[in-house]
C-alpha cells in the first residue's frame, strides 16, 4: 500500500472552475499523486499544474498558497495528502 504524507488543507473552493487553493505544509511538484479526503470520501489525482498569483509553476513549498484544478469538488478544510508510491 503507498504511503501518504499530510501536505496541506484546501482554504477555498472554486465550483465554477474546478479550482481549489491548497495552502501547503511541505513541498509539492508537478507530476506528484496526492489524495484529498471530502466528506464523499477520498479520491487521487496527479498534479498537472499549479498556479501562485496566476503565475504557473513547476514547484512549490512549505507555506505556499497554490491553486489547482481538482477532479471532484472539494471543501474549504479538506485534507491533501502527498502518496508516496
Amino acid at each position: 500500500m503507498a504511503e501518504k504524507e499530510l501536505i496541506g488543507k484546501v482554504k477555498h473552493y472554486f465550483d465554477k472552475i474546478s479550482v481549489a487553493v491548497i495552502e501547503l505544509k511541505g513541498e509539492l511538484k508537478t507530476g506528484d499523486k496526492i489524495e484529498i479526503v471530502t466528506a464523499e470520501g477520498p479520491f487521487q489525482q496527479e498534479v498537472d499544474s499549479m498556479q501562485i498569483e496566476h503565475n504557473k509553476i513547476e514547484e512549490a513549498n512549505k507555506g505556499d498558497a497554490i491553486g489547482m484544478k481538482v477532479d471532484n469538488p472539494v471543501k474549504d478544510g479538506n485534507e491533501v495528502f502527498l502518496v508516496k508510491e
